[in-house]
């Protein structure tokens, strides 16, 4: 990721990352797209998807808390029904 960073940096250039590691991905991103089963349910600049609840709990692995939530104890259709509701 750094070197993605610097090359971004030194050639002025505009990336493309696809990345499954969202903690890394937000971390270097300025601005991100979360897709499910080929949508795009939400996008917005890295730090208000970091700061997004949903993103926190589905995709960085933190409940409301802030502790650390099992991503199997949450269940798919509630992953998918809080996007649209």
């Amino acid at each position: 990721m750094a070197r993605l960073v610097q090359i971004r940096r030194d050639l002025g250039l505009t990336m493309v990352l696809v990345e499954q590691n969202a903690a890394a991905a937000l971390a270097v991103a300025d601005y991100g797209y979360v897709l499910e089963n080929g949508r795009c349910v939400l996008d917005g600049d890295s730090a208000r998807l970091r700061g997004h609840s949903d993103i926190q709990e589905f995709y960085l692995g933190q409940s409301q808390g802030g502790a650390r939530a099992s991503y199997r104890a949450v269940k798919q259709y509630r992953r998918s029904r809080r996007w649209y509701g």
